[in-house]
């Protein structure tokens, strides 16, 4: 099954539908510091580098689904939270405008936790009654990546929609039992390098594991209101798309409490606070060690990593996706057949032997 791709950042996405099954034929990027991550991950993929506001729906290839979190920043209750207001929350519409055109089986977007917040009722109430009137079955919900594979806790909102001609609405796939913690995502990590003078990237070739550099400097009044050390045995808090921001490594005792919004580094241990490399950013996101983040400044690998959507996230998102399209692909081909058949006037057993060979082995009853 085909799927394009918008707002696709460094592909975290795309990756997760990728290995569910999907091919991404066409993405759709506008920021230039993002291309040769993506180009470099997605050989195969058509990636168009125009601003979305000017890709018009039939230069979109026909596909069977589009996919895409369209910039979050508006939404965000870090941020301003404009909303609908700022010139990114209104992405959402081109987002909309193209899948109205092209009518695929299915939609998913993807936001952060902020645009389910009061102040942004109206505006996110509107969406979905205007991919609800693009020809869509709508179903949203709050979840967290940790609950998926993701050993990081990540609030997002997750919007999926299926044509209606299908018949079927989407069902969120349960969470899984077993919860990822840092341990399991970068434990093996070893000899991070700080990065070069001015925060820029270091040689490839000078590092112990590609992108194991982290980011250098000073820690605002903000960062230090809180403590920022998650231990081994606990999820990571949230990557973010800012490297001054990265949480610190798990081999630092958490911070020391002083007073209200003022914590310190525990005295004494010191030196063992650093912020994440990159690369360990990118293995909390569930990012493949194969897949190569290309930067000259550090902050723009820190950027595309905290921007993406975890790959293990996206992936049980996608392979729910999969299985039920397949499943509905199948039950249409039963029923042509089966008034085929029934119109040839077999005899009981070849009817039932016939509609049998059409079924996937895995869906057969065992007799």
């Amino acid at each position: 099954m085909k799927i394009a791709s918008l707002f696709s950042g460094a592909g975290g996405l795309d990756k997760g539908f990728e290995n569910a099954g999907f091919e991404v034929i066409w993405a759709n990027e506008y920021d230039k510091v993002i291309w040769e991550t993506f180009q470099l991950n997605f050989p195969h993929t058509k990636l168009d580098k125009r601003s979305i506001t000017d890709v018009s729906s039939d230069e979109v290839p026909e596909v069977d689904g589009i996919v895409g979190g369209p910039p979050c920043q508006s939404w965000s209750e870090a941020g301003a939270g404009r909303g609908i207001k700022d010139k990114r929350g209104q992405l959402f519409y081109d987002y909309i405008r193209i899948l109205k055109a092209k009518q695929p089986k299915f939609f998913l977007a993807e936001n952060v936790s902020g645009i389910l917040h009061p102040k942004h009722s109206e505006a996110f109430s509107n969406i979905i009654k205007e991919f609800e009137n693009a020809g869509y079955e709508v179903s949203y919900k709050l979840l967290n990546a940790n609950n998926y594979d993701v050993p990081e806790d990540r609030l997002r909102v997750i919007v999926i929609g299926y044509h209606k001609s299908l018949n079927k609405k989407f069902e969120f796939p349960k969470s899984q039992k077993h919860k990822l913690v840092l341990k399991d995502a970068i434990f093996d990590l070893r000899l991070a390098k700080p990065a070069k003078e001015g925060n820029k990237a270091n040689d490839i070739n000078d590092l112990y594991f590609v992108n194991h550099e982290y980011m250098t400097g000073g820690f605002s009044s903000i960062y230090m209101s809180r403590n920022r050390v998650r231990s081994w045995d606990e999820p990571s808090f949230t990557i973010q798309a800012g490297g001054r921001h990265a949480p610190l490594h798990p081999q630092a005792p958490k911070m020391k409490f002083v007073e209200q919004n003022k914590r310190i580094f525990e005295p004494g241990s010191e030196h063992l606070y650093r912020r994440l490399s990159v690369r360990e950013c990118a293995r909390i996101q569930t990012f493949p060690d194969d897949f190569i983040f290309k930067y000259t400044n550090i902050a723009d690998g820190y950027k595309m990593i905290g921007n993406a959507v975890p790959v293990n996230f996206a992936y049980h998102l996608a392979k729910k996706i999969y299985e039920d399209l397949s499943s509905t692909k199948i039950k249409s081909q039963f029923q042509i057949k089966k008034v085929e058949l029934i119109e040839e006037n077999l005899t009981f057993q070849d009817f039932e032997n016939q509609l049998t060979a059409l079924i996937p082995e895995k869906y057969r009853v065992k007799k």
